[in-house]
C-alpha cells in the first residue's frame, strides 16, 4: 500500500537529530536534511495530509525543545505509518467499515470547523460550524432579520415567497406528497438540529464533546448545508 500521499510524507525531511559524538558533553544539536525553504513548501501539503490522517495532530503531539519541526516529524511518521497499514487494521478488527473525513463534508461545514477542529476544540467546532451554516442561509434568502430554527422554518415554508421572504425549495413545487415531504423534513430535521445540537452547547458551555460525538454533529449539519445549498430560492414576484 501508498500512493502520493505516503510518498510525499516520505520525502519529508522534518527534524532530523544531529546528536554530539559518544563520550563527548553538551547540548544536542538539530537540523533538517533539507534547505528551510524546501521545507516550508512541502509543509503546505504534508499538513493537508496530516489535518485528514491524523486528527488533532496540531494539538495532541508535544513539541521539542530547539526542534522547529518536531511536531511535524513525528505527526508525519504517525501518518505514514496509518496510510501504509491501513487496510491491514480494517482487516484485523474485522470491520470494513466506510470512514467519514470531517474535510469531506460541505464546505460550509468543514470551513466553520476547521481551525478549531484541528486543535481539538471540537465543542466550539461545531459552534463555528452552526454559525457558518447559519450565516450562509441567510446569504441565501437574503435576510438578516431571523436566524437559527426562524430562519430555516421560513425558508423551507411550503407557504408562497412574500416580499423580503424568499423560500428555499428542494424540488420544484408540483403539489405532490413528495414535495410536501422533502420541504416538511428539511424544516422539521433544522429544528431538530438547533434544539438537539446548538442549544446543548450553548447553554451548557462546561460541555465537552469527544471527536467521535462532534463528528457525528458535523455529519448532521453537512447535510442539511447540503440541501440548503442544493435548494432553488424562490422569491416574491
Amino acid at each position: 500500500m501508498g500512493g502520493p500521499a505516503t510518498g510525499q510524507l516520505h520525502q519529508g525531511h522534518f527534524g532530523d537529530v544531529c546528536p554530539f559524538p559518544p563520550g563527548t558533553i553538551g547540548f544536542h544539536s538539530y537540523k533538517t536534511a533539507a534547505p528551510e525553504d524546501d521545507i516550508l513548501k512541502q509543509a503546505q501539503v504534508v499538513e493537508q495530509i496530516l489535518d485528514r490522517v491524523v486528527g488533532g495532530w496540531r494539538g495532541s503531539i508535544e513539541k521539542k525543545d530547539r526542534q522547529k519541526w518536531s511536531v511535524h516529524y513525528e505527526a508525519s511518521i504517525r501518518a505514514r505509518e496509518a496510510l501504509v497499514r491501513a487496510e491491514e487494521v480494517r482487516a484485523n478488527l474485522g470491520d470494513d467499515a466506510p470512514d467519514l473525513s470531517a474535510a469531506e463534508l460541505h464546505p460550509w461545514i468543514w470551513s466553520g470547523a476547521k481551525s478549531l477542529w484541528q486543535s481539538g476544540h471540537y465543542r466550539e467546532a461545531v459552534e463555528g460550524a452552526i454559525k457558518k451554516l447559519n450565516a450562509e442561509t441567510q446569504n441565501k434568502v437574503g435576510r438578516r432579520d431571523v436566524s437559527e430554527t426562524d430562519l430555516f422554518k421560513q425558508a423551507f415554508s411550503m407557504e408562497h415567497a412574500k416580499p423580503g421572504k424568499a423560500r428555499l425549495r428542494r424540488m420544484k413545487d408540483d403539489g405532490s406528497d413528495t414535495y410536501k415531504s422533502v420541504q416538511r423534513g428539511a424544516m422539521t430535521f433544522a429544528e431538530g438540529v438547533f434544539a438537539g445540537i446548538r442549544n446543548p452547547l450553548t447553554h451548557e458551555s462546561d460541555q465537552e464533546l469527544s471527536e467521535q460525538e462532534a463528528l457525528e454533529y458535523l455529519a448532521a449539519l453537512s447535510v442539511l448545508a447540503r440541501w440548503v445549498d442544493q435548494s432553488q430560492t424562490e422569491e416574491s414576484v
